[in-house]
């Protein structure tokens, strides 16, 4: 489909979804926004929901500001997918031993590592400009400087709610290893503590929502609030380039005598800023659950735990700001999942998969999110389908 223009009051809303079947606190969120001075744009996706801050699948673009309460706490949580020479036929019957060894690998939930990963003994690793990003780390807010510790000991860690690790097989039988994840607490702490600045700022107090709050151009909250922004984005890669090496490790040991080989990695920010130039304009694009989808850029747009994930490349439609769908969206909250759903449900709706299937991963269950196959539909003018993906295993936090 294409999109459909919503009125907004400063800025038409373009969605490529159908507003009947918007949340309606999702769609006040999404006028909400429109209402803003800085607004020069504001395209929603298929995945659209209800948001802390902003909605879910929105792309906003602002021209001398930024919202970060928009762009969310996980800053730089995205999304890295990797190909590899191993085929369905090499797999065990018994997949519990791998997710077992991948968990041992790689903390989960609130866990981190004993030491820090030395980058420099991980295989592959590019270790050019490591010591520069820990080297600016003094830069950031004082506020949160005391977290240091543990910011780096979480340095390739998953975390918790719908982050995962996974190993898929696509419909060729190739296998490919997957995960999602971002910016750990340190990204939490950093935009914890600039919500907070701008909420206080003057020029945000007659907003119609507190969580709109925004920094302006040229000011020195804004250069601090970038400063830190830009720094949590390229942790949170940092985060996945040194899982997926560490889930690569695993990959060898476990399958010494396929001896597998890996393709380069696709990674994927979904909730970042972005300075971009559209109609000789210079933006601030906040992707708030969206993946940019320039053209030919790839991308990944995972479906849940137990339907399966898309890699796309990207169509290059300026309409949308360049953008795609960051996943198939929730159609319940996390808490009404867990009054609908039990752990038979989840264990009918993840069967095949070799994960989790306990009480405290319900509110991940697949029945409460929207299907996959229909959120692709939806965006055939933003991407192409390159790869649809099945997973076989699946770790959670």
């Amino acid at each position: 489909m294409s999109y459909v223009e919503v009125p907004g009051a400063k800025v038409p809303i373009r969605m490529w979804a159908d507003p009947a079947t918007v949340d309606p606190g999702a769609l006040q969120q999404l006028q909400n926004v429109a209402t803003l001075p800085w607004i020069k744009g504001l395209a929603v996706m298929p995945d659209v929901h209800y948001g802390k801050g902003a909605t879910v699948g929105s792309v906003i673009a602002m021209q001398g500001a930024v919202c970060p309460a928009a762009v969310g706490v996980d800053i730089g949580c995205g999304m890295s997918a990797v190909k590899t020479s191993l085929t369905a036929n090499d797999l065990p019957g018994d997949l519990s031993r791998l997710r077992s060894k991948i968990e041992q690998a790689i903390p989960v939930g609130r866990g981190m590592h004993d030491e820090p990963v030395d980058p420099g003994r991980l295989h592959g690793f590019a270790t050019g400009g490591w010591d520069g990003f820990w080297g600016r780390f003094g830069g950031v807010a004082d506020a949160v400087k005391f977290r240091e510790g543990r910011a780096v000991k979480q340095m390739g860690t998953l975390g918790s709610g719908n982050h995962f690790v996974e190993l898929c097989v696509d419909m060729s039988d190739s296998v490919w290893l997957m995960l999602h994840s971002g910016s750990r607490n340190i990204g939490k702490e950093l935009a914890d503590h600039h919500i907070g600045v701008a909420q206080s700022l003057s020029h945000n107090q007659n907003l119609v929502d507190r969580d709109l709050a925004v920094f302006i151009a040229e000011t020195p909250q804004m250069a601090a609030y970038r400063n830190d922004l830009f720094w949590a984005q390229e942790y949170a890669k940092y985060n996945r380039t040194i899982m997926m090496a560490l889930f690569k490790d695993v990959i060898r040991k476990e399958f010494k005598k396929a001896k597998p080989t890996f393709e380069p990695e696709i990674s994927a920010h979904h909730n970042y800023v972005s300075e971009e130039r559209y109609e000789g304009v210079d933006l601030l694009v906040t992707r708030k659950g969206a993946i940019r989808a320039g053209s030919g850029e790839y991308g990944i747009i995972p479906g849940s735990m137990g339907t399966g994930s898309y890699i796309v490349k990207g169509l290059g439609n300026a309409a949308s700001f360049n953008s795609a769908s960051h996943g198939a969206g929730r159609k319940m909250s996390r808490n009404a999942a867990k009054k609908r759903f039990s752990t038979r449900d989840l264990e009918e709706q993840t069967r095949g998969v070799e994960c989790r299937k306990d009480s405290g991963v319900v509110d991940e269950i697949p029945g409460a999110y929207k299907p996959i196959e229909q959120v692709i539909d939806q965006q055939r003018d933003l991407v192409e389908v390159v790869a649809k993906l099945k997973q076989v295993v699946c770790v959670k936090g």
